[in-house]
Order: structure tokens, then sequence, then C-alpha cells
């Protein structure tokens, strides 16, 4: 297991939404830059919303513009970086001309669980989950704990794919961003991942007693593509 930061980004209104992955190309050439950034991240995967397959997608969110999964050094790390002279002084300032907002305001911080341990594409489907009202995250863990990687891959279409991952969230997520699990799902291509769903949403494909613990209506899906990687 690996502990992780993930972004559930918008952009800069001012960008076009074709324009914002090389904005944000531009930013993270700024992070690798900062030797403390390079020894805190171990990886990079920047996944931009997938303008010409979206729709496509039952269930997918137009509502955002991409997801950052940045594979850290230790869990430390995830709270020493917001603290950072370094990246502070480099990269903060350049946070508002590519996001709508401060990077810190849409971070999640996540525990990884490999479900299936293929090698990442360059097409994820990316779910944010919540939970469902009157639950927490140890009916959530109970969940989890009673369903194995069997029960996930025996889905259609969360068998079809060639990496699968849920990501545990950790500590206290944002205002906003009140989400308890990330799942990814990496498929070889759009087409794949939109025949594989065959038009039923994420949280209905979920293991029965995971998706008794989460919220369909406080849940997010993307398709993504990834615009950039390091290494």
């Amino acid at each position: 297991m690996s502990w992780k930061m993930i972004y559930l980004a918008r952009r800069n209104p001012a960008l076009r939404p074709e324009d914002f992955p090389q904005a944000w190309r531009e930013h993270s050439a700024l992070g690798a830059g900062c030797s403390n950034v390079r020894d805190k991240i171990r990886s990079v995967r920047q996944c931009a919303r997938d303008l010409d397959n979206s729709a496509r997608l039952a269930g997918a969110s137009a509502g955002y513009d991409g997801v950052n999964l940045l594979e850290l050094r230790d869990r430390q790390a995830a709270d020493d970086i917001w603290n950072d002279e370094e990246t502070l002084r480099i990269m903060r300032p350049d946070e508002p001309r590519v996001f709508s907002t401060w990077v810190r305001d849409f971070t999640l911080i996540a525990e990884e669980g490999v479900l299936r341990d293929g090698e990442p594409t360059d097409c994820v489907v990316t779910a944010f989950l919540g939970l469902a009202p009157g639950l927490n995250q140890a009916d959530l863990d109970r969940a989890l704990a009673a369903a194995g990687p069997e029960r996930w891959l025996a889905d259609p279409a969360l068998g079809a794919t060639r990496r699968l991952v849920i990501n545990r969230v950790d500590g206290t997520p944002p205002p906003g961003y009140d989400y308890s699990l990330i799942l990814e799902a990496w498929y070889p291509d759009p087409a794949a991942a939109i025949r594989a769903f065959d038009g039923v949403e994420l949280p209905a494909r979920l293991p029965r007693v995971v998706a008794a613990c989460i919220d369909p209506a406080r849940s997010v899906t993307l398709l993504t593509r990834v615009t950039h990687r390091r290494p």
C-alpha cells in the first residue's frame, strides 16, 4: 500500500477547457524544479476530463476539469508539503492562474489499495464516493473488509479494467469534498470504458456491501485521459 494526494480540480474559468491541460503541465513543471517536491512525491498522473467522450459514459460529470494522482513518499509528506517554504514560494503563486481556487482546497489524502495490479493506461474512470446518510467511516471500513478483490472484479465493467485501485480517504476532507473512497478504473481507451459500463453508472457497479454505504447523489464520476505523467 502507498499514500496519495488526490486532486478533484476545477480550472480557472478564464481558461478554455481545451487549454487547461497545458496550463496544468506548466504548473507541474514548477513542482519538478522544487527539490522538496521531488523528494516527497514519487509519481504524478495528471488526468484531464475527456472532452470528446465524457458525455457517452453513464453518470460522468462535467462539473470538474481534472484529477491528479500523486504517489507520496509516506503519509507525513502529505502534511509537510503544505508548509514547505520552497513550494509555497514557487508553486502557490501560480495556482490561481490554473485552478479555480487554492490546490489545498480540493486535495484529499488517501491510502491506496490495489485490487488489480496492472499497468496504468492513458484512460481512467475516477469516482469520488460519498457516504450514505447516517453512516460513518467505520461502516465503510467493515464493508471494504468484507469485499475482497473477487467481488469487485465480478462486475463486468470493473472486471474489464487493466488496473483497479481503491483509495480510502484519510483525515478531514476540505469543505465541499466530503468523499470517503476514491476508485480508479483504468481501461485501454475511452471506447473500452464506455462499452464496459454499458449505460450503468459506477455506484451501481460496486460490490453490494460497499454500495450500501455509498450515496450516489453525493458522489462524482469522471472519465479522464492522462495528459501528463512523471516519471
